[in-house]
Formats: C-alpha cells, structure tokens, sequence
C-alpha cells in the first residue's frame, strides 16, 4: 500500500472509531457504570466483533448483500432491534426503579447490573450499523484486487492497533464521571441521556 493511502487509512480509523456511535456510547454509559477494569472485556469484544466483520466482508458477505437487497432490509431490522433493546436496558432501570445507577458504597446496588461480555460486545457488531458501515468502506476503499488479503489483513491490524485506545478513552471518560454520577438523580439523568444518544445512533439506518 503507498504510503499517502496508508496515512490517508489511519485517518480513516481513528476518525471512524473516534466519533460518536453505539460503541462508543455504550463504553462511556460503561465506564461510568462500571468502571475502566470491569469494561477490558467490552473494548476487546468490539474489537474481536469487528475484526471478523472485516473478515467475512473481504470473503464476499458485503457483495452477497449488494447482490440480494432483501438481506440488507433484514440486515437494518435486525440492527435497530438490537439497538432499541440495548437502548431499553439503560433507560428501564433509570425510568423505573429509584437505586443508585452507578456503583458506590458496598451496600448500594446498580441499576445496570453488569457490563456487555467479551462474547456479547463481538456480536453486538454484526448488529452494528456504524461497524458496517466502517468496514464495507474499509474494504471498498483501501483495497486492490490483486493485494485483497494483505491489505485486509493491514486494515485489521490499525482497527486493533489505532482504534483500540481510540474506543477506550470514551471509556476512561466515562470512568472519570463516576463520582459525580454517585447522586441518584445524576446518574439516572445520565444514563436517561446515554439512552437517547444511543437511540439517535439508529441514524444511518436511515440513510
């Protein structure tokens, strides 16, 4: 790959992985919640989710898709049920019970119990509209015919390298409100908001 494409790539990546979608307002409702420590298993799902996305797109699911429009349709369904159910599971809890939300004191419970899974946050991004979106462009624009699978494989390692930390300060910054978020009301405003950042996410679907 010339070097102006690659420059030009891990723009894309830390652009892609840096504004604000599903993911990333999933970790900062994360780290506020939980914490840096307790949501290491969320960011390596995103990414493990995300990487074989990448793989299955460069072996022909995006053409599959191109070529059978009613598996995109199905393909959007299935996006924005996933995204209102995660939304319900923030705002629910704030809407509905009167706990704190963030964890504070041993005897005071949260109203999100715990943080997405490894295994939960990867298969939350065959669900995800942005994670397609990112990597049908990945493969759309900074491949070749004759290098697909080297310039697949490059595109993956700077979605682990880059975007990685990218995805985790939102997590840090999330973290960072955690003492602010131990007022009741606080906190369910926050997650109130996290919910409708979330459910505005759905945008792309749209499109």
């Amino acid at each position: 790959m010339p070097i102006e494409q690659l420059i030009a790539l891990m723009g894309f990546v830390v652009v892609m992985t840096g504004t604000p979608g599903p993911n990333n307002m999933m970790l900062l409702a994360s780290g506020a919640n939980f914490g840096f420590r307790r949501s290491i298993p969320h960011i390596l799902g995103i990414t493990v989710g995300c990487q074989s996305l990448l793989m299955a797109i460069a072996l022909g699911l995006g053409q599959l898709l191109m070529r059978f429009p009613v598996l995109e349709l199905v393909l959007k369904v299935l996006c924005g049920g996933a995204l209102l159910y995660l939304t319900w599971g923030l705002v629910k809890p704030a809407l509905f019970r009167s706990v704190i939300v963030v964890q504070g004191a041993a005897d005071q419970q949260p109203v999100v119990s715990k943080p997405l899974t490894l295994w939960q946050a990867a298969v939350f991004q065959w669900v995800n509209p942005k994670a397609w979106m990112m990597m049908l462009t990945a493969i759309a624009t900074y491949t070749q015919p004759q290098t697909l699978w080297s310039d697949t494989l490059l595109i993956g390692f700077l979605f682990a390298v880059l975007g990685m930390p990218v995805i985790s300060m939102w997590n840090l910054f999330g973290a960072s409100l955690r003492k602010f978020l131990l007022d009741p009301l606080k906190a369910r405003v926050f997650n109130l908001v996290m919910g409708v950042l979330l459910l505005g996410s759905m945008y792309p679907l749209f499109q």
